[in-house]
């Protein structure tokens, strides 16, 4: 039972009327799944030959951790803003309705290479605003990947560099 799909529960109208949720808490509840998400990302990131992994927050630090540790290399947060002590760098950007902004601590990564963790990739606005970052410390950022991709609103076309998505849905 290695389909990753049988631990993807779907909420229609969340958060709001419209909307079909993904939601990954099954996957994280089940050590089974989470190994074989583990594994696999593991596997594909390893070929990007990353010096450090960065989480989004939040949802990204669950995965972050486990593949750096795997693969014996360093873990970077990006967090909300107002979530990190010390010398940070930030930037905004925008959602379907309004903005955000995320931050990550001042570290010049002198060319390091880095791949982006999230649970999800939709329009791949949280992605690029990472990458921003993550390439204002200088960092080379190699690739990005997901637990899930919504393709329909084609995040990945946008990035501009290699996404590697677990599962893919088109609705």
């Amino acid at each position: 039972m290695d389909n990753l799909e049988n631990w993807i529960q779907t909420f229609p109208d969340f958060p709001s009327r419209g909307i079909l949720f993904r939601d990954i808490s099954p996957l994280l509840a089940d050590p089974i799944a989470l190994k074989i998400v583990k594994k696999r990302l593991c596997e594909s990131i390893k070929l990007l030959k990353p010096d450090y992994i960065a989480g989004i927050d939040a949802r990204g630090f669950l995965f972050s951790t486990l593949v750096a540790e795997q693969l014996e290399i360093g873990s970077l947060m990006v967090r909300k803003s107002g979530k990190l002590p010390g010398k940070i760098v930030e930037k905004s950007y925008d959602l379907e309705y309004g903005s955000n902004t995320l931050s990550m601590q001042i570290k010049p990564l002198d060319k390091k290479k880095v791949v982006i963790i999230d649970d999800l990739l939709a329009t791949g606005g949280s992605m690029q605003c990472s990458k921003d970052l993550l390439e204002s410390q200088q960092a080379e950022v190699v690739g990005g990947a997901v637990i899930i991709e919504l393709k329909s609103l084609r995040g990945a076309e946008l990035l501009k560099m290699p996404i590697i998505s677990l599962l893919s849905y088109d609705d």
